[in-house]
């Protein structure tokens, strides 16, 4: 699963899911009250939009200890984005399990990559000159 085998961040299906998680998480929250605009419609949408943005961030690094600060910015984006479902669930703003259903496999497909990549560091450590 790491980035090898990927020419650019579109081929990895991690990617692919994340921007289906984004595009699905502006369809949800375009039904939210016009009051919450720049409050949870804002903070959920960012924390969205910054989890596939920091998977292309990361795979264009060279070090695979670079990807990896990139890959657990995502993680904390999708945490982010995680609660702030609970949220808009609990306001009854709309059904968000669909939703959680999708960020937990981002999540699942995240830590996996990442995984590899750190793999990849043990496997392979820096030299040092």
């Amino acid at each position: 699963m790491g980035d090898g085998a990927a020419k650019t961040f579109r081929d990895l299906l991690l990617w692919r899911k994340a921007h289906q998680l984004v595009l699905r998480t502006y369809q949800f929250t375009s039904g939210f009250p016009k009051t919450e605009a720049f409050g949870l419609t804002s903070q959920l949408r960012r924390a969205a939009v910054s989890i596939p943005a920091n998977i292309v961030e990361g795979f264009r690094r060279r070090s695979a200890l670079e990807k990896t600060r990139f890959y657990n910015i995502a993680q904390a984006s999708l945490d982010e984005a995680h609660y702030y479902l609970i949220l808009a669930n609990d306001l009854d703003y709309g059904d968000s399990t669909a939703l959680l259903t999708q960020l937990q496999e981002v999540s699942r497909l995240l830590d996996a990559y990442t995984n590899s990549v750190r793999t990849n560091i043990k496997s392979n450590p820096p030299s040092r000159q």
